[in-house]
């Protein structure tokens, strides 16, 4: 086919699946055969379970998929770098791109940390589609990423975040004087006012901490990648939120695909089509395959002798006290952040969602 005739074919196939919805998959991508294949190096944060399983499985389809043009080589988290250093990793070329949990770049973006979901806010991973692909978060983030000299191309689910402890905690005055793991940001701060004593650890770390005893409590994923990361091994309790609301700390853990600029802008317009169809698509593919595997590993962690532990609705009004004062000290961080949080927000005091109340945010200001 022609270059002509390819680029046609996949703007009528994109067209095609965006009326059959996001969860079909990416329409298969014809190339020309004369064309070089395009190499892409791309770690992930996966350090090991299902999830990297699944991206690699991924990475390896991307070939076939575009019939040469475009190959994705994978790594796993700190194949290549570190974990917290996969920023400037791709921004300086060192990988094409990445496949990070978002919330890593905080400190960098103050923004990105309402690019994933934080203590008490958007809960459901309908949800967070919802404010990317239909509020206008998708194009806010790019331009955030834009500046830094990277591409954005979308979001990647996965499931929410549980806790592991060594002990019970049965209510949230039992965080108090604990060690604990956490991803940084606002979820850190929501735990040091509750009196846990926090400490930013790569998923790759935690096991080694835990078994050492340098803490006492962690945060990480889901139950299928923390079971492989032998967290039964070095942990009794589980701590999860009321029943249906499994994290109330993290209940949509968002992961992205960020590629280098210059790597974006080698690519021709259809296969940058084609990696953006092909992302949402394996978002949907990834967190179903994640929750299937999570059923599973629920059996194991009992049959290891885990006890499943929950906080109550009680303890989930102490947090959202604690929680509503830090989202605006964030969101007031710099004007990407405020008008970032001012959507969400406004989709949280709808009657579509009803989560915020007026009286909830009375005396904070954006």
């Amino acid at each position: 086919m022609t270059k002509t005739t390819r680029r046609d074919f996949l703007k009528k196939s994109s067209v095609g699946l965006a009326a059959a919805g996001t969860g079909a998959l990416a329409a298969p991508h014809i190339a020309n055969a004369q064309m070089k294949t395009i190499t892409w190096k791309v770690q992930t944060s996966w350090p090991g379970g299902i999830g990297l399983e699944i991206f690699k499985e991924w990475c390896h389809s991307i070939k076939d998929k575009t019939n040469g043009e475009l190959e994705f080589i994978p790594f796993g988290a700190k194949d290549v770098v570190g974990d917290f250093q996969l920023f400037d990793a791709v921004k300086n070329g060192v990988l094409q791109a990445m496949n990070p949990f978002t919330l890593y770049w905080a400190g960098r973006i103050p923004a990105s940390v309402f690019l994933s979901s934080y203590p008490l806010g958007l809960r459901q991973p309908g949800e967070w589609d919802v404010f990317y692909y239909g509020l206008g978060g998708l194009e806010i983030a790019r331009d955030l990423f834009a500046r830094e000299g990277m591409f954005y191309v979308g979001p990647i689910q996965h499931g929410p975040n549980i806790i592991h402890s060594k002990v019970p905690i049965r209510s949230v005055d039992d965080f108090r004087g604990r060690k604990m793991r956490l991803p940084g940001g606002m979820v850190a701060e929501v735990f040091q006012a509750l009196g846990a004593k926090t400490t930013l650890l790569p998923g790759s770390e935690i096991f080694p901490a835990l078994e050492k005893g340098t803490i006492d409590v962690a945060d990480y994923v889901g139950p299928a990648i923390n079971y492989a990361l032998g967290f039964s091994q070095v942990t009794k309790y589980i701590v999860l939120g009321p029943p249906g609301f499994m994290s109330v700390y993290q209940p949509v853990d968002l992961m992205d695909l960020t590629v280098g600029m210059d790597a974006w802008n080698a690519l021709p317009d259809d296969l940058k089509t084609f990696v953006e169809m092909e992302v949402h698509s394996y978002s949907d593919m990834h967190h179903a395959k994640i929750q299937k595997a999570d059923q599973e590993a629920w059996k194991k962690f009992e049959e290891d002798g885990s006890e499943v532990t929950r906080l109550s609705p009680d303890d989930i009004e102490v947090m959202t006290e604690v929680a509503v004062p830090i989202w605006f000290k964030w969101a007031n961080k710099d004007p990407d952040a405020k008008r970032v949080f001012k959507i969400q927000l406004d989709y949280m005091m709808s009657p579509s969602l009803g989560y915020v109340t007026p009286d909830m945010i009375e005396g904070y200001e954006l």
